[in-house]
């Protein structure tokens, strides 16, 4: 998938994105910002803000910074801020790939949507660990290959052909999660016929040599950044350790 044919696409999907999509992916969006616990003045990245469906669930004493390749989805989500009066949200338009903020800019970046829908997933996690601050969460919100081998496989023979519609349906979490500093805190399923996976890191990349949260691992992340953090920690949210 070439970038410039993702922003035609998704461009093209602009106007009739919210009654075609909207519904579909609403409980998953409401699941993110329901279980983030948002702190005060707390630094959020939205990768592939789309039309800014999720923008009125988050709450306002938080600040948003929102970026999308699409012009066409971009427009939609300034005009949806503006009806809002979200003084508190910022949106630009930026390759998810290739971002322009500095490290450790981030205290949580959330990606719906976005890491089956990109040319490079790689780079695009990358991104994402590297502008999001030692300790910080990282989200993603996707449809991940099936650990059943027969669906799985499924998945994989009709992954060209949905990649003409703008994301394919072959990436398992376990690819997407391997080699980074990434550690699971929690994961559900979510969205009509729990097809969609929202899966919750805390981001343990090293600083000068050492990592930021030692020894902790895949299921014990979410206790780690609350400890950190000084939050509070739902009890549903005890972690699930990818096996």
């Amino acid at each position: 998938m070439e970038l410039a044919k993702i922003e035609r696409v998704y461009t093209s999907y602009a106007k009739i994105y919210d009654q075609i999509f909207g519904k579909v992916f609403h409980e998953g969006r409401q699941s993110v910002v329901r279980n983030l616990n948002v702190q005060p003045d707390e630094k959020i990245l939205e990768v592939g803000i789309g039309t800014g469906l999720a923008l009125p669930m988050y709450p306002r004493h938080c600040q948003i910074v929102g970026i999308d390749f699409s012009e066409g989805m971009l427009d939609k989500a300034k005009q949806r801020a503006a009806e809002h009066r979200m003084g508190h949200v910022q949106l630009h338009r930026m390759d998810a790939g290739a971002m322009e903020f500095k490290d450790d800019s981030f205290d949580t970046v959330v990606a719906a949507y976005v890491v089956t829908a990109v040319p490079d997933y790689r780079k695009v996690v990358s991104e994402m660990i590297r502008v999001c601050r030692p300790g910080g969460r990282i989200i993603m919100l996707n449809h991940f290959s099936n650990d059943n081998k027969v669906i799985a496989a499924m998945e994989k023979v009709i992954s060209p052909f949905t990649k003409h519609l703008g994301w394919r349906t072959d990436l398992a979490l376990k690819t997407v999660l391997e080699g980074t500093p990434l550690h699971v805190a929690r994961k559900q399923n979510v969205n009509p016929l729990q097809l969609w996976a929202l899966v919750e890191c805390v981001n343990e990349k090293n600083v000068n040599g050492k990592t930021h949260i030692n020894g902790v691992k895949n299921g014990n992340a979410a206790a780690a950044y609350a400890h950190i953090n000084g939050t509070h920690l739902p009890e549903h949210a005890n972690g699930q350790a990818l096996g």
